[in-house]
């Protein structure tokens, strides 16, 4: 068991903007991750072994953001807590989609990566100055919003699937599923918006309006924090070499 100093520097370690331990890098990890699953996943096939290597990119990132906001051992319980249900759940949903309601599934993958975007947004926030650790969790948050919304979209296209309509492609591929999904939210969150896939019903187009302005506001509040991280920061520098 951890004694109570081990404790104070793993608490200090978080509010200064360093990880201890394993933890120290886990950010960079977790937007690696991120990034082989957005560029690996266009090139899988709609097929078992395609699937196979969705929900084991999908769950490497789960994984990897367990670890990311795991500095704390409190945090870390709660992070293991929700990534297990939410690793086995991509599994089920995946490769058995028929043994349990995608609702379910789903549900449990969109608690684990809200949880994970709260607690980023939080380490970045409340960092008192920009390292490259801060910087990987601010991009990876990110793209971890578009992940969310990429699942969300995909709950939605099960529960309702003429949430979505297709312009282009075969009507057999006109699915959510997979890369389709990460594709429209990434488009939708950068405000792109190729109109290849449309939201036609109410509750799909209030989604991608939420999910645009949060990205717009996203962007706008990390360049005037990590501004005025990087502004104090120097300040305090050249306070301390005048009084040196």
């Amino acid at each position: 068991m951890a004694s109570a100093g081990q404790e104070t520097a793993m608490s200090a370690a978080a509010s200064s903007g360093e990880r201890s331990g394993i933890m120290r890098s886990s950010t960079a990890h977790l937007l690696v991750a991120l990034v082989l699953l957005i560029v690996v996943s266009p090139f899988l096939p709609e097929t078992q072994a395609g699937m196979f290597c969705i929900s084991l990119l999908t769950s490497l990132v789960l994984v990897a953001g367990a670890m990311a906001i795991g500095y704390r051992r409190s945090m870390l319980v709660w992070a293991i807590i929700l990534a297990v249900p939410a690793v086995v759940s991509v599994w089920l949903y995946r490769m058995l989609p028929g043994l349990m309601p995608s609702e379910i599934l789903l549900g449990a993958a969109l608690l684990f990566i809200a949880l994970l975007v709260v607690n980023l947004a939080r380490f970045v926030v409340t960092a008192p100055r920009i390292n490259a650790d801060i910087l990987c969790a601010a991009a990876a948050n990110y793209v971890l919003l578009a992940l969310f919304w990429a699942f969300a979209y995909e709950l939605l296209d099960k529960v309702n699937p003429a949430s979505f309509k297709f312009t282009v492609g075969p009507a057999t591929a006109q699915s959510l599923n997979g890369f389709a999904g990460i594709y429209f939210s990434l488009s939708t969150q950068c405000t792109v918006g190729y109109g290849d896939i449309v939201p036609v019903t109410n509750v799909a187009r209030m989604l991608a309006v939420v999910q645009a302005t949060t990205g717009m506001f996203y962007v706008t509040m990390l360049i005037a924090r990590l501004v005025a991280l990087y502004s104090s920061y120097h300040q305090a520098g050249d306070q301390l070499l005048k009084r040196g």
